[in-house]
């Protein structure tokens, strides 16, 4: 029996993050991966997705070029060499989490692993027989899957994928239907509508990205060329390609696709590697977790997705280090706890959207009274300069009346993802509006806009 200071199983964000900064501590560690290093983010989910739309950004600004005074005639694009560069961009990156992982010591395994008790793993790996390891503190990172939801017609039907189908897709559909509109189904809806494809998105919510900003939302919606949306909708048959809906009023309807993406969103994985039998505490939204990340089972800790408490990388990534800061602490308690009132989100689409904090909605229903202020990002000199006046963009800021302390930042427009870690700071260190007005941002940059709106807040 095989001895270690700390098995994970799962190799996805949390679990190899966790791995590296533990083997940089000189623990031993054994990471356990059934499928690919990286996980669904790596291999199947964020940069796939981001390395398309990246290729797809570019066709559009080619096409779109002249009014900038470069010209591209006859411009198109190669769905098979943008396959190709997004499976050579994958690898690389893979690799590179390998290299770093065996830089710092951790073993790792491909195969199943399995929970059996109080320190001890099963690992299984393919046409080999199991073998029992131990170690004093154990993590699961198992992940999150796609929902197929219970639509008759969708299961075993040879039209309709999931994310990780779409991606792999031999050439592009003429014609796509999405069922759901958060954050994956309007990524995909953009990145296919920008190569060409009719997409109609079918929500059965009245606004697309539920978690946005209700006066944010319709301005990222509008901004997606190509993009028909059936909102409020909700789908009752698939038969095919063809998709049928009902309007909250009961008028039915129905949209014609070669393809029908299934994107209504992820669950965490509870299942498959001994949660139940071990006594693990599952509720419906994935393990039960506390602030430190560890589970009910004394020694295990659970990070990412699978505790159902933000299915997002960069959440996994925090996680990790807080599971572990409590480890090495060797029971100890760490100062190292979970804070979840500034995880920043990020949609990726042909146009960013991106926020952090409450919404307008949310602090109204908590009662707390609020002031806001929203500019467009056309009053940044760099913005127009690179987008043109037509492009969409705001920036939307919300602060606590009564004591200034910033609770919100939303932004829709080009450049949302990489300014937003920003706002999550002003809020994660409680910063004030007078503080935030004395920040001096570098110009002429579109960050800039975000101060902008603090200054209208008063």
């Amino acid at each position: 029996m095989a001895e270690h200071d700390v098995i994970i199983i799962g190799g996805g964000p949390g679990g190899y993050l966790a791995a590296e900064r533990l083997g940089a501590a000189k623990r031993k560690v054994l990471l356990v991966e059934r499928a690919s290093l990286g996980g669904t983010c790596l291999n199947v989910g964020c940069i796939p997705t981001k390395t398309l739309i990246a290729s797809a950004k570019t066709y559009l600004h080619a096409k779109e070029g002249e009014r900038f005074g470069v010209r591209a005639p006859g411009v198109s694009f190669d769905w098979a060499a943008m396959q190709a560069w997004k499976r050579e961009v994958v690898e690389k990156l893979r690799n590179g989490v390998a290299a770093k992982e065996k830089a710092r010591g951790v073993a790792m395994v491909g195969g199943e692993g399995r929970l059996l008790g109080r320190g001890e793993v099963e690992v299984r790996v393919a046409g080999g027989a199991a073998e029992v390891h131990r170690a004093r503190a154990i993590i699961l990172a198992t992940g999150s899957a796609p929902v197929w939801p219970p639509i008759p017609g969708l299961k075993d039907n040879a039209r309709a994928v999931d994310s990780t189908g779409l991606l792999e897709v031999a050439e592009v559909p003429r014609r796509l239907a999405v069922i759901g509109g958060g954050v994956i189904g309007v990524e995909l809806a953009g990145l296919f509508a920008a190569l060409g494809s009719q997409v109609e998105v079918v929500e059965m919510m009245e606004e697309i990205v539920p978690f946005m900003d209700r006066e944010q939302a319709p301005v990222l919606r509008r901004a997606l060329k190509g993009v028909t949306f059936r909102l409020g909708c909700r789908v009752t048959q698939v038969e095919g390609g063809t998709v049928h809906y009902a309007s909250k009023e009961g008028t039915s309807a129905r949209a014609e696709a070669d393809l029908v993406l299934v994107a209504v969103g992820r669950r965490p994985v509870v299942d498959g590697f001994g949660a139940r039998e071990a006594g693990l505490d599952l509720s419906p939204g994935g393990v039960v977790v506390d602030e430190r990340m560890r589970t009910n089972l004394p020694g295990v800790w659970a990070v990412g997705d699978v505790t159902g408490k933000s299915l997002l990388a960069h959440t996994a990534y925090r996680m990790a280090e807080v599971a572990v800061a409590d480890i090495l602490a060797a029971g100890g308690g760490s100062r190292n706890v979970m804070r979840y009132q500034a995880v920043p989100w990020v949609v990726y689409g042909m146009t960013e959207a991106a926020g952090v904090g409450l919404t307008e909605q949310e602090a109204i229903a908590r009662g707390l009274p609020v002031k806001k202020a929203t500019v467009s990002l056309k009053a940044s000199g760099r913005f127009c300069a690179e987008n043109g006046f037509s492009a969409p963009g705001a920036v939307k800021v919300m602060a606590e009346r009564e004591s200034g302390r910033v609770v919100g930042v939303h932004l829709v427009g080009a450049y949302a993802s990489e300014i937003v870690w920003g706002a999550a700071a002003l809020i994660e260190q409680e910063l004030t509006v007078r503080d935030v007005k004395e920040l001096i941002l570098p110009h002429p940059t579109v960050c800039e806009v975000v101060r902008d709106a603090v200054w209208e807040l008063e």
